[in-house]
């Protein structure tokens, strides 16, 4: 996956929060989103203990034992706090995480979310996703529209194993910006040069606009 993709993603995430947040950083695309917040003081959180994730760290900054939950290394902003591991997920299914950015293998029409789990690999679990989707206020989904192979992780029902029956509220992707509710996805906003038509055609599946009567965006 080309980085400019990827930053492309996080730099759309980053539009979606607010000043003030508590907001989890899944692996992978997520962790990019700080680099996009400019002045905007949102509280990050890792699961495996720290609230107030800054900037990734200078080489002079490099501490081993400061990582999020993807392992890789990070800085602490002035204030933040450090948990075990009972308490961070007490703060994540206590409902005080605002936030929480995930990457996905799947997503289907209904916004529910498969992100752990290939058939024949091997794989350490679920970790906190499944706890992240039921406790979290709000769930972004920061990923690919497309994977390696060209298959559309938009799809009509999951294949792989699902994260947690609760729908996710958006997906952000380097095509487009995707939002579900009760009456399932639609596409609240084109990232790349062509027509509703020619995205519905390429996902294979019939999509339509948040704001739409008889399919004609407003």
């Amino acid at each position: 996956m080309a980085q400019n993709t990827r930053f492309k993603i996080a730099k759309r995430v980053a539009q979606e929060l607010e000043e003030g947040q508590i907001v989890n950083l899944g692996i992978g695309i997520p962790t990019l989103v700080p680099q996009f917040l400019g002045d905007k003081r949102v509280f990050l959180q890792s699961e495996n203990g720290l609230l107030g994730i800054g900037p990734s760290p200078t080489e002079e900054e490099l501490d081993i034992d400061l990582i999020n939950a993807g392992k890789e290394p990070v800085t602490a902003i002035s204030g933040a706090s450090y948990f075990n591991s009972v308490d961070s997920f007490a703060l994540i299914r206590g409902g005080h995480v605002d936030v929480a950015i995930l990457g996905i293998l799947e997503v289907d029409v209904r916004g529910e979310i498969a992100n752990w789990a290939v058939p024949d690999q091997p794989i350490l679990g679920v970790g906190g996703a499944m706890d992240l989707v039921a406790g979290a206020k709000k769930v972004i989904i920061a990923a690919t529209l497309f994977d390696k192979n060209g298959k559309s992780k938009l799809v009509q029902n999951l294949s792989y194993k699902t994260s947690g029956v609760r729908n996710v509220d958006l997906f952000v992707s380097d095509y487009a910006v995707f939002q579900f509710d009760n009456e399932g996805v639609k596409v609240l906003e084109i990232l790349e040069d062509m027509t509703l038509k020619e995205l519905s055609e390429k996902v294979g599946i019939q999509l339509e606009y948040v704001d739409s009567i008889l399919g004609i965006p407003k």
